[in-house]
């Protein structure tokens, strides 16, 4: 087990790792000894999306959160980025954590690194929790439109996906409810580097797994959103048909559902991983 792991049994704030694929800011929580739990944040948001969901999850494991390859303080190459990149940083990741297994949960371009991880990387998770996702998220034109967008206006593109987020991530009950949190998660977007949030915009145009996420045999459990227009409770429904023994629960939420429903998606999430690990 690595340094890192061994360390206190909480710690504090954020570190970088560095990996065979690039250095990531990581932040790690919960006892050394307890089984790993890694984190992956949707689109354009960063590791602290999980700040709700960390002392609740810390109790019982070793929680591992990342910046995903293009956000925060990770690693910003030039892009298009693909699946097998985004997917094979997470492997890189726990082979220099020297994690042998781990248990995955991720929301909307995360959940969907963690189907790629349940189809190509197996072997390394207990369980696989797929969260505001779909096998198929958007259409490749509109994300090579939002890619191509954000790569000729820069800064001022992403002001600009600041401002619109709310109404694609919560409801218009939780933006008025929770100002404060809104509006951090639109500084977030706002800070993101230009090429790393355009680059993910095309692995998320370029991947289709519908017609292979049945060869996953993980135990997976889907998170959907009740109001979620981006990647509807359908389209977790549809996922649970195609994955053998997969369950899927909805909780009262629009898109980032463990920041609108941290009660309910923390409940949801630690009875699955309670089963799978039993």
């Amino acid at each position: 087990m690595s340094a890192i792991l061994d360390t206190a049994t909480e710690t504090p704030g954020d570190t970088h790792i560095e990996t065979r694929n690039g250095r990531f800011r990581v932040a790690i929580s919960g006892p050394a000894s307890a089984p790993v739990l890694v984190l992956s944040n949707s689109l354009g948001t960063t590791l602290e999306m999980w700040d709700a969901q960390v002392p609740g999850l810390a109790r019982d494991f070793r929680v591992v959160r990342y910046d995903t390859r293009g956000h925060g303080g990770s690693v910003v190459t030039q892009g298009p980025y693909t699946f097998d990149q985004l997917g094979d940083d997470v492997v890189a990741l726990l082979d220099a954590l020297d994690v042998p297994r781990a248990s995955f949960c991720g929301v909307s371009m995360g959940g969907h690194t963690g189907l790629w991880l349940g189809l190509h990387a197996a072997a390394r998770f207990n369980a696989i929790a797929v969260c505001n996702s779909a096998a198929r998220i958007g259409t490749t034109e509109g994300w090579t439109t939002r890619a191509t967008q954000v790569r000729a206006h820069g800064k001022a593109a992403m002001a600009a996906l600041a401002a619109s987020s709310p109404s694609r991530w919560f409801t218009e009950d939780f933006i008025a409810r929770e100002p404060a949190r809104v509006a951090l998660a639109q500084a977030g977007v706002a800070a993101l580097a230009p090429e790393g949030y355009a680059s993910c915009c095309d692995a998320l145009a370029s991947s289709d797994l519908r017609d292979k996420i049945a060869a996953i045999e993980v135990p997976t459990l889907l998170i959907a959103g009740e109001f979620d227009p981006v990647t509807t409770v359908a389209d977790a429904q549809a996922m649970q048909r195609a994955i053998a023994g997969s369950t899927v629960v909805s909780v009262p939420a629009s898109h980032l559902s463990n920041i609108e429903a941290p009660v309910q998606f923390e409940a949801a999430l630690s009875e699955f991983l309670a089963k799978s690990l039993a």
